[in-house]
């Protein structure tokens, strides 16, 4: 397949025999068949071309320090462990 002298895809000039756009980077893989140029003036609207905006998250149940209220159950569960170990042999 030749060369085209303008590239289908974004319009730059092509150098002659060149393998692919030095501006946007197509190739005949890519879009120089000719039947590329039938997308051309489909008119989107821009809109179409923004990004869609950040989902927003759920802020987490946390208790004093940010920390989620099952950590702090753990940690008093092995407080009250060590203690029972520490106390056990006096009783």
């Amino acid at each position: 397949m030749r060369t085209p002298s303008e590239c289908p895809v974004c319009g730059e000039d092509l150098p002659p025999k060149a393998r692919s756009c030095p501006h946007c980077g197509a190739d005949e893989r890519t879009g120089w068949d000719e039947d590329a140029s039938r997308y051309d003036g489909v008119d989107l609207p821009d809109s179409a071309f923004e990004d869609a905006p950040a989902p927003t998250r759920r802020p987490r149940r946390s208790g004093p320090g940010g920390i989620h209220p099952f950590w702090w159950l753990v940690a008093l569960g092995l407080a009250l462990l060590f203690l029972w170990g520490l106390l056990a042999p006096l009783i």
